[in-house]
C-alpha cells in the first residue's frame, strides 16, 4: 500500500486515513471531526489554484484547506 497526503489525491480518489501529523489545534480539530486512523475519505471536489477541497469522510461532507489536507497521511 502506498502512503500519500490527502492533498495529493484527485477528485474521485478514495483512501484510508493512516494518521494526522502534529499536535497543535488544527490537528486536534481534524481528529475531532473524525479524521482518525481507519476512516475512509474520498475527494469529491477540488478548487482551482490550491483552494479548499471537498471530501466525504465516513458519510459526511467536509471542506479542507490545502494546508490542513497536508497534515493527513493516507493509505491507498
Amino acid at each position: 500500500m502506498a502512503m500519500l497526503k490527502l492533498n495529493q489525491l484527485t477528485a474521485g480518489q478514495e483512501a484510508t486515513v493512516s494518521y494526522v501529523m502534529g499536535d497543535g489545534p488544527v490537528s486536534q480539530r481534524l481528529l475531532e471531526m473524525g479524521m482518525v486512523p481507519g476512516a475512509s475519505v474520498k475527494v469529491t471536489q477540488l478548487s482551482p489554484w490550491g483552494g479548499p477541497m471537498m471530501v466525504n469522510l465516513d458519510g459526511y461532507s467536509l471542506s479542507l484547506r490545502s494546508t490542513e489536507a497536508d497534515l493527513i497521511t493516507l493509505l491507498s
